[in-house]
């Protein structure tokens, strides 16, 4: 059983902890599932995607059927956008159980429906908030936990870990560090 982690090229606040996640020992590429690459350490899987990964529905089935390998859970790597600006380090279950057939779905997922919460949620919270403080980013950065509101669709229990809520922040190295280290 294996931890996926996606994120993609196209977001800094994902490719950024991404990068800082492989830079660490241990990762070696791994099999690419659709052309796109991965990269693997221990019992943990990244998907360095070139796509909005929102809409990228099914990534933990396609994972199984391209390597055997059973996925456990999936992150996502993400920007985090609010009206406020605030800079902010979030976690968020995924779903859109709050719209209902026929309901636009602006960010990707299936009405009425959420993935199954991943059951370290609350520990990562707690960690990210625990390194946020001692690296220093509290309280110019709020750790949050967010509601669900984006797709996409899995099967396996699921999160998101972003970074917000602008470019500036999005391009933080300090915060992309922070996330990796609770990795």
């Amino acid at each position: 059983m294996v931890t996926l982690i996606v994120a993609t090229t196209i977001d800094p606040a994902s490719i950024g902890p991404a990068s800082a996640l492989l830079a660490m020992p241990g990762w070696h590429p791994g099999p690419p599932i659709q052309d796109v690459p991965s990269f693997v350490n221990r019992d943990v899987r990244l998907l360095k995607h070139d796509s909005s990964i929102v809409r990228e529905d099914h990534l933990d089935m396609r994972w199984e059927e391209t390597t055997g390998e059973t996925v456990d859970e999936v992150i996502f790597l993400s920007k985090h956008t609010a009206a406020s600006n605030r800079p902010a380090l979030t976690v968020h279950p995924i779903g859109v159980p709050h719209l209902t057939e026929g309901d636009q779905l602006p960010v990707g997922g299936k009405p009425a429906w959420a993935a199954p919460p991943n059951p370290r949620i609350g520990p990562w919270f707690r960690l990210l908030k625990s390194i946020a403080d001692s690296q220093n980013l509290t309280p110019e950065f709020e750790v949050t936990l967010e509601a669900t509101h984006h797709g996409p669709v899995t099967n396996a229990p699921t999160m998101f870990v972003e970074i917000g809520s602008t470019e500036e922040y999005w391009k933080r190295q300090d915060a992309a560090q922070a996330i990796a280290l609770v990795g």
